[in-house]
């Protein structure tokens, strides 16, 4: 049984998140996006739409939403009979990110030979500190498929416990 909205605590879960986002290095006003997609009962909503609830300019939208479909966590797609797009998140956002930024450990750890390399060696402390960010890198690389995988029945076991009740 669903509870009541909130609209007030779930305005303040939308900023406090950003904020956590944007102190791990997220752009604010992407993040604040995201959230906002998130606490969408409808799942999708359109660029005027998410303006007004966040009170930011159209321009600061459309940039937030390119940089989030980059990512793969925002798709856009078109309103019937209308020329508006609305945006939303994709049924594996989060699993499709991670993906994607998978690439980008790959790219780190391949760098960090080159960069290891150009320090002198494992053997200097500079090329140990970069060798090591590398070594850390492609561990998660090697680890994250099968970590998503575990996810993905983790997820679908809960869903299951959800229709049985």
């Amino acid at each position: 049984m669903a509870g009541e909205r909130d609209e007030a605590a779930l305005r303040q879960y939308v900023e406090d998140m950003a904020r956590l986002y944007a102190d791990w290095g997220f752009p604010r006003m992407a993040a604040r996006v995201l959230m906002q997609l998130m606490a969408s009962d409808t799942g999708y909503l359109t660029a005027k739409e998410l303006s007004d609830s966040l009170e930011i300019s159209p321009a600061a939208v459309s940039q937030s939403v390119r940089y989030l479909q980059h990512l793969g966590l925002v798709e856009r797609s078109a309103v019937p009979g209308s020329r508006r797009d609305r945006y939303g998140l994709p049924d594996d956002a989060w699993y499709m990110g991670s993906i994607i930024k998978g690439n980008l450990f790959s790219a780190i750890a391949k760098l960090s030979e080159n960069g290891t390399a150009a320090a002198g060696g494992r053997a200097t402390p500079a090329g140990d500190r970069i060798a090591g960010m590398g070594d850390f890198y492609s561990f998660i690389q090697s680890e994250l498929g099968s970590l998503l995988e575990r996810y993905l029945k983790h997820r679908e076991a809960i869903r299951q416990e959800m229709r049985e009740d």
